[in-house]
């Protein structure tokens, strides 16, 4: 195929904290050959707080401004940053279309007690997260609808 006919693809993972975002993600980028863009890596990689809301937005956009540089060249990318809010994800599918990428949601989830097991037992976060803060994050979590998953193309993989 030449390379102008090439269509890049954007896959984005959603999901809560411990609900298998990373691991699901891991393997759509070694299926797609994709460049994954996962925000807690970089922080933790710059030795960042990882509770620190505008850092994390700063590096959330800089990731999608190199996310849509390779839309546009055909490459396909991974989105593993949660995307709590439809709005968001609205955003995502909308500008890789623009870009001529397809789109595809891919949401993960589990029960809360299920996510915090999870969360206290991989250890990551400093200070942990409480089941409170998580109880609190699932009230506020848009969880995709039939309807919104239907905007979105079908997936090459279920990973």
């Amino acid at each position: 195929m030449s390379e102008s006919l090439r269509r890049g693809r954007l896959a984005i993972v959603c999901g809560l904290p411990g609900a298998g975002k990373t691991t699901l993600a891991t393997k759509l980028e070694s299926a797609y050959g994709a460049v994954r863009f996962a925000p807690d890596e970089w922080i933790r990689a710059l030795d960042m707080d990882i509770y620190d809301e505008a850092m994390r937005a700063k590096i959330e956009q800089l990731q999608w401004s190199l996310a849509q540089r390779l839309l546009a060249l055909g490459d396909s990318v991974i989105i593993e940053w949660g995307t709590w809010a439809r709005t968001e994800r609205d955003t995502l599918r909308l500008r890789a279309r623009e870009l001529g990428a397809g789109a595809e949601l891919h949401y993960v989830h589990a029960p809360e007690e299920v996510l915090f097991e999870r969360i206290s037992r991989r250890g990551m976060e400093n200070p942990p997260i409480t089941r409170e803060a998580l109880s609190a994050w699932m009230k506020l979590f848009q969880a995709p609808t039939d309807e919104e998953m239907e905007l979105f193309d079908p997936p090459l993989t279920r990973g």
